[in-house]
């Protein structure tokens, strides 16, 4: 593919050309990397190197106690790895009876973590380095301390000011009574003494030792069902990928429990719907696209769960190109509308890429969730739990109903996408429900309209809010901003530098003779290779 680059948006960067690279949102964990690159290590490797160091210079985002997905092509074939975490076993609807949502923070959000998990089976599957020496930066980080970047500081600000009063939460993050502010040193001996303790052990330790041990006393302290036992039967699995061609490529998704499949179909209908034809920054594109995701959400809240609980609706009826044209024939051209979900069936994360000169790519991604997650902090160990209970639904008989020892619905989602049997871009888009709606933006700009990787990050964006909401970057300009309202969406103007709603893209394309990467502009990270 022969890519435009152009400076039609506003940008502080420019793409990045190497034989071995890596893209991450924070630039200290981005150089973790590639030290592991430079010692002749592999992708894996750097991607490993790079996601254990944000949990200790991007904490707001990813930690300790998050879970994890990646797509893997390791040089001959591609594969997806799911490591998030179950529920207690002691958890069941009747837990939560009388109450009207699941709780999105404390004790009674937390799963199982899995992070950790996939940081293990990943380095012995597939990595050349010892397990031990991925782990040298992000201990240098905690121990030694690190400047806090800027937009790192303004998320880390806004999860204080909600979490402050969390078990643990102010000892961990808050040493001066208060977040770090921008450039900033933070130290976190615990966290360095914690990260030792998984790389002599490699891993054990967090499952089925002295930390599974802690994080399950400090839960019972505190009335919460998580135990040791929960902990030591934590497993991953080698699922696969789904996926859905558009033109001559396919993009990749993890099969539920995520929300990649939303992605996916979005993708399908559009395609049947031309969008391929029409400028990507148009009033016409932009509606096609926002009425596409939301039929994709309203059937992803619908039916999707963890996978062994997807039997009445799965994932081949939700992908059925038969289906996608009926989904896709509902959009009208000149309205918006509010869609409900169809009838399949008739009768706030962390992403990071790599690359390497061998071939290998891969798509990394892990998240505590909400900012911070649970805001529940293990006390002298660093370890910050995910919030995941809270993708469960509280609805009788929903396939994502809540349940002992089950995968929550996430919306973490890596991303890959393949040019026939060959690797052609590995990505992703941190930022809640923005995900899917960002991967169906990525692989638009790139692949249907030649935009690099850092162009396509540099792009404005939208993003479906409810109903016939969208919240749109100002950068579209007046007169598209304009036209969409007069279609009948209901347009909410978001400023990147106002909100974090539009997430953070890490994208690395082959190209002849190497690669082309970008970071996105809404984050402090960094694109770099040699």
């Amino acid at each position: 593919m022969k890519f435009r680059h152009n400076t039609v948006y506003a940008s502080r960067r420019s793409p990045i050309f190497a034989r071995n690279v890596v893209a991450a949102s924070q630039p200290l964990a981005t150089q973790a990397g590639m030290r592991m690159l430079a010692r002749g290590g592999n992708a894996v490797d750097a991607a490993l190197a790079t996601a254990i160091a944000l949990t200790v210079v991007e904490p707001a985002s990813n930690g300790l106690g998050s879970d994890a997905f990646c797509i893997l092509w390791d040089g001959s074939k591609l594969d997806g790895l799911n490591a998030s975490g179950r529920s207690p076993v002691a958890w069941s609807p009747e837990r939560f009876a009388g109450q009207s949502q699941m709780p999105s923070r404390g004790w009674e959000s937390v799963t199982v973590p899995g992070a950790v998990s996939a940081w293990v089976e990943l380095s012995q599957k597939h990595g050349k380095l010892d397990f031990s020496t991925l782990f040298e930066p992000a201990i240098d980080y905690a121990e030694r301390g690190f400047q806090v970047s800027p937009i790192v500081a303004e998320g880390w600000r806004r999860g204080a000011e909600v979490l402050k009063d969390q078990p643990g939460f102010a000892e961990a993050f808050m040493p001066q009574g208060r977040a770090p502010m921008a450039g900033e040193v933070f130290r976190s001996e615990a966290h360095a003494r914690t990260l030792r303790l998984i790389a002599e052990s490699g891993g054990e330790d967090f499952y089925r030792g002295e930390l599974a041990e802690r994080i399950a006393a400090f839960a019972e302290e505190h009335g919460a069902a998580l135990t040791v036992d929960d902990m030591a039967s934590h497993t991953l699995d080698w699922c696969g990928t789904i996926s859905q061609k558009f033109g001559d490529v396919s993009l990749h998704e993890i099969p539920p429990n995520g929300q990649g499949i939303a992605a996916l179909m979005a993708l399908g209908m559009l395609e049947q719907l031309g969008i391929a034809e029409l400028d990507p920054d148009t009033p016409e594109a932009l509606h096609l696209q926002i009425e596409a995701m939301k039929l994709a959400f309203a059937d992803l809240a619908a039916y999707v769960a963890e996978l062994r609980f997807m039997t009445t609706v799965t994932v081949d009826h939700l992908l059925d190109p038969a289906y996608l044209a009926r989904r896709a024939a509902l959009v009208k051209r000149d309205v918006a509308q509010d869609f409900g979900a169809g009838a399949p069936r008739e009768g706030g994360t962390v992403c990071l890429s790599a690359a390497d000169e061998s071939g290998m790519m891969v798509s990394y991604i892990q998240s505590n969730y909400s900012g911070f997650g649970s805001g529940v902090v293990v006390p002298g160990t660093g370890i910050a739990l995910q919030n995941r209970g809270y993708g469960f639904t509280l609805e009788a008989g929903h396939p994502n109903q809540v349940g002992p020892s089950k995968r929550p619905f996430h919306t973490i989602i890596p991303g890959f996408v393949t040019k026939g049997d060959e690797p052609l871009m590995a990505f992703g888009l941190m930022g809640g429900p923005m995900q899917a709606q960002g991967h169906v933006q990525m692989v638009l700009r790139t692949q249907a309209h030649a935009q690099d990787p850092q162009t396509a990050a540099d792009a404005p964006r939208w993003r479906v809010i409810h109903g016939r909401e969208v919240a749109i970057e100002p950068a579209f300009g007046d007169a598209t901003l304009s036209a969409l309202a007069d279609l009948g969406h209901a347009v909410k103007l978001e400023a990147p530098d106002a909100s974090f709603g539009f997430g953070g893209a890490q994208l690395i394309h082959r190209i002849e003779g190497g690669y082309v990467a970008g970071s996105d502009p809404r984050k402090d990270g960094q694109a770099a290779g040699f």
